[in-house]
């Protein structure tokens, strides 16, 4: 399997939490991940009484975590199954209130997963639960009730794994739409299934046919796109089902009016390959909001998931960020929503949101505990808990805790029904901000020669060497990386790092062509560099057709079936881009922050990573040769008071 079908083996990968590689990794060459072996179970579900619901992300509904007699919760929710066990996964989520009279519950519905690692079937292998479904009346503790598309309900051509389902009340019925990775139709290929109920815990009959079938990638015929996540809202009497992931990107169609069928000539792109996958759609202010998630959904201690969101007037787009630039340009937009911040939980992602019944938004997604990534026996099988943060919204556009990201400490709990009042109130999230620079250390290229505060890793030779001239560094792209074992390793030019917290600057220029493919993986920019197999790095990098700011983390040797590699992404790439990489020192260690900006005053924070120990500042030009990694400048400072 050749290196284009990236998108598909990630996408595919991350519905079941099965380790794919990361995005922007070079070695990223081989064919699928293996799903471990697992047995299919759950209950068949009762049907509920006189319960309804809300569309999703479109109007009320909230979610809750584990409760305390403080009326507080805390990360991950407490999902209760009949053993009296947590379901230790509650990934892709969708969640609903009911609506008919007297119905008081909330209903959760999860991606299909193992839920208990010690549940086993007769083989001795984990039960997969189909689409697993929970419900709750105060949004903070939640009980199975049953899968919701048992095997027996299982139509014959869906014969791959059911995922990342989406729930909608029609005003008579539900409707669950479903991902189907493989199935047995003309041409197989993955595609959206849809089942209806008159009650939100089912019985589900699933259709006949899917309401979006097979097709071929965009960009290749012949080979079937990554036909995953559906979300669906209506607007103004039209409802829309949008889908896809990084193998042909994410589109929408128009769905029939019983919401069953989707008509293809109605298909629109949303968001360009290689970059999102579980879209969500909702409105706010007048705006619809595309929220998706980027990179490697399920990488154990190094999933870098994230959220990003852009905005349009139209449900069907165009959608720019914050910035102004759109999800489809090649030089790819997206506004970050929600980041890994440091603490325990890594890779936060596919989100869906409701409103409690005080007006306050509350995102819920899956997550992963660095500590506790895997389930017992199964390294490399990504467990995803359920997570509940509430979701902000700052000069129009949304983030999670005031930008504070995902919580580990008790946050007050949403108000969960009518009487209650919310106690939560945003706090903004304070960036640090250059202070002063650091004498020796900053360097505006002004002279002909290297400063003598730098020094090399690995010196390059011949066209390969750096210039400095007109107040810049140029650099010539290298055919290495920093990758070992696979790669031949690039240089780094080097200089000290002050100690306690500082941050790094550099305004950066990767000559890569701003659309079109393909210059995997040339990229320049920043590393927090202790040695070839432990750093932290934050480039502007080509993916595919993309071109993206990336903050990856490397760890190798890593224990036998862990990563070595993980990467998120952050904001937009510019003809010039600004790279900041904040170093903070606290009583668990050291972690280090990306932001990026296209004009150095407004700037997008991402991902934090940990990296505990002394490093050197360090810069790349890397992952192919042919292309000019420019330097204007490199600022090293103190945090301003």
């Amino acid at each position: 399997m050749g290196r284009r079908w990236i998108g598909i083996v990630t996408g595919l990968a991350c519905a079941l939490g099965v380790s794919a590689p990361a995005v922007a990794a070079p070695e990223l060459t081989g064919g699928p991940a293996t799903a471990p072996a697992v047995a299919t179970g759950g209950a068949a579900v009762a049907p509920a009484t006189g319960a309804a619901a809300t569309g999703t992300g479109t109007t009320g509904g909230a979610t809750g975590a584990a409760a305390t007699g403080t009326g507080t919760y805390r990360n991950p929710l407490p999902i209760s199954l009949p053993d009296g066990h947590r379901a230790e996964s509650c990934a892709d989520p969708t969640a609903i209130h009911g609506q008919q009279p007297g119905d008081t519950h909330w209903y959760l519905y999860c991606t299909s997963d193992v839920l208990d690692s010690s549940e086993t079937g007769p083989d001795g292998s984990p039960v997969l639960h189909t689409l697993p479904t929970y419900t709750s009346t105060d949004l903070v503790h939640w009980s199975y009730v049953g899968d919701a598309v048992p095997e027996s309900a299982r139509p014959a051509w869906a014969t791959g794994f059911l995922w990342a389902p989406d729930i909608v009340w029609t005003g008579q019925h539900y409707l669950l739409y479903f991902a189907v990775s493989d199935t047995s139709l003309p041409g197989g290929g993955a595609a959206i299934g849809v089942a209806t109920s008159a009650g939100p815990t089912g019985p589900w009959s699933v259709s006949a046919t899917p309401a979006v079938a097979p097709e071929d990638a965009p960009c290749c015929s012949g080979s079937r796109r990554s036909l995953l996540d559906p979300e669906v809202i209506t607007d103004r009497g039209t409802s829309y089902i949008y889908f896809g992931s990084y193998f042909g990107g994410i589109s929408a169609r128009t769905l029939s009016a019983d919401g069953l069928t989707s008509d293809p000539a109605s298909e629109t792109p949303i968001a360009i390959d290689n970059r999102y996958e579980g879209a969500l759609v909702v409105p706010h202010g007048g705006w619809w909001y595309l929220m998706a998630s980027a990179t490697n959904c399920c990488n154990g201690p190094l999933t870098g998931y994230a959220v990003f969101a852009a905005r349009s007037r139209s449900p069907l787009g165009p959608f720019v960020d914050r910035d102004g630039v759109s999800v489809l340009a090649g030089r790819v937009g997206g506004t970050p929503v929600l980041a890994q911040n440091g603490n325990r939980w890594v890779g936060p992602g596919h989100n869906t949101v409701v409103t409690d019944f005080a007006g306050q938004d509350w995102t819920i997604y899956h997550a992963v505990d660095r500590d506790d990534p895997y389930y017992a026996g199964q390294v490399g099988y990504t467990k995803r808990p359920g997570m509940l943060d509430p979701l902000d919204w700052v000069d129009g556009w949304p983030t999670v805790r005031g930008g504070a990201g995902p919580s580990d400490r008790p946050v007050p709990a949403p108000a969960a029904q009518p009487a209650q009042a919310g106690s939560y109130s945003p706090v903004a999230f304070s960036d640090p901000q250059p202070g002063d620079l650091v004498t020796g250390l900053s360097d505006d290229f002004s002279g002909s020669s290297l400063s003598p505060e730098w020094s090399w890793v690995r010196q390059p030779t011949g066209a390969a060497a750096p210039t400095v001239a007109e107040g810049t560094l140029s650099w010539s792209t290298q055919s290495g990386d920093l990758q070992p074992p696979s790669t031949d390793l690039a240089s780094v030019l080097t200089e000290p790092a002050p100690t306690g917290n500082w941050m790094v600057e550099a305004k950066v220029r990767v000559d890569t062509p701003p659309e079109g493919c393909c210059q995997n993986y040339v990229q320049g920019g920043l590393v927090a560099y202790q040695g070839d197999g432990q750093y932290v790095k934050l480039t502007s990098v080509s993916i595919w057709d993309t071109r993206q700011t990336e903050m990856g983390r490397k760890d190798f040797p890593a224990p036998a079936g862990y990563p070595s590699y993980g990467n998120s992404v952050v904001g937009p790439v510019g003809d010039w881009t600004w790279l900041r990489l904040v170093h903070r020192q606290d009583l668990n260690g050291d972690t280090y922050t990306a932001y990026t900006s296209l004009d150095g005053t407004t700037w997008d924070r991402g991902a934090t990573w940990r990296l505990d120990g002394a490093v050197r500042i360090g810069l790349v030009s890397m992952g192919g040769a042919g292309f000019t990694t420019t330097f204007d400048w490199v600022h090293v400072s103190r945090f301003a008071d």
